[in-house]
């Protein structure tokens, strides 16, 4: 009997220690993925030829936190039907209710307990809705929320946007807009920023976000990388000399990278996107 309470004690102990050590040692399976939006134009890879093989990708990942681009309303309303475990944060950016494309963050319900969240327009005036900023072309927005993560009990902040094609002066002034937002209510939480920046690692867009000691680029800091160095394709209508790094999943210090998936695959005779979706593990420090 001694014996048996000595085992029971031993194994209550391993137990504990295996728990803490899973807690500080736990991951997030993070994507950011531009779907492209729902286009009738684009033929054999239009969105009803993609949707389930864009939800399927989710879930072969196990992804916890998803910041899309270019989601249409009803787009939205398929990848919820068809990824019945996941809630989202964001609204349309033309009237800050379903119109317009969202900048939507996808979450595991099960994971994470939204504690706040909101969405302001990459402008001079980020609080009023449908506007446009600087010299870009139309409306652009980040959304972003401060998480539970129910799994760690820690609380983190998700950011997610994108930034307009045309605008140079549009794009700077985003990161400089978004490194302000980030700030506000962080209170040195884990942050982690995704999305389509329409800019390459050199510009200046990107280059204010690395300057900043802030944020740090999982595709440099990750020593595990698989994929291709570029994410834009056109649905591989782009030549490959001509494809840039667009797309990015950036976090703070708060976090290890600790694998980097640029997925580029083909999905019948179309792909997941005309970007590819990347996959970044990140683990708290």
């Amino acid at each position: 009997m001694k014996n048996l309470h000595k085992y029971i004690i031993i194994s209550l102990f391993a137990f504990i220690v295996s728990a803490s050590f899973a807690q500080n040692e736990a991951h997030l399976n993070v994507m950011t993925f531009n779907i492209r939006y729902d286009n009738p134009e684009d033929g054999e890879h239009n969105w009803k030829h993609r949707k389930e093989a864009a939800a399927e990708l989710i879930l072969s990942v196990d992804a916890d936190l998803i910041g899309t681009q270019e989601v249409l309303k009803n787009q939205l309303g398929d990848l919820l039907a068809l990824l019945p475990d996941y809630l989202h944060i964001g609204v349309g950016r033309e009237d800050g209710i379903d119109e317009g494309e969202f900048s939507a963050i996808l979450f595991k319900k099960t994971r994470f307990e939204i504690i706040e969240s909101g969405t302001f327009w990459l402008s001079e005036t980020p609080d009023v809705i449908g506007s446009v900023g600087w010299d870009a072309s139309m409306e652009r927005i980040a959304s972003w929320a401060i998480l539970l993560d129910k799994q760690t009990n820690k609380q983190l902040k998700f950011v997610n946007t994108h930034y307009d094609h045309r605008g140079k002066k549009a794009r700077a002034e985003s990161s400089k807009l978004l490194l302000d937002k980030i700030a506000e209510k962080s209170n040195n939480l884990p942050v982690i920023l995704t999305g389509d920046f329409n800019s390459t690692p050199e510009s200046e867009p990107v280059q204010i976000i690395h300057e900043s000691k802030i944020l740090f680029d999982a595709a440099i800091l990750s020593s595990k990388k698989t994929g291709p160095e570029w994410t834009f394709h056109g649905f591989g209508k782009t030549p490959e000399k001509r494809r840039r790094r667009i797309d990015y999943v950036f976090f703070n210090a708060s976090f290890e990278v600790a694998k980097y998936n640029n997925i580029f695959e083909k999905v019948g005779y179309t792909f997941h996107s005309d970007h590819n979706p990347i996959h970044v593990q990140l683990t708290y420090k």
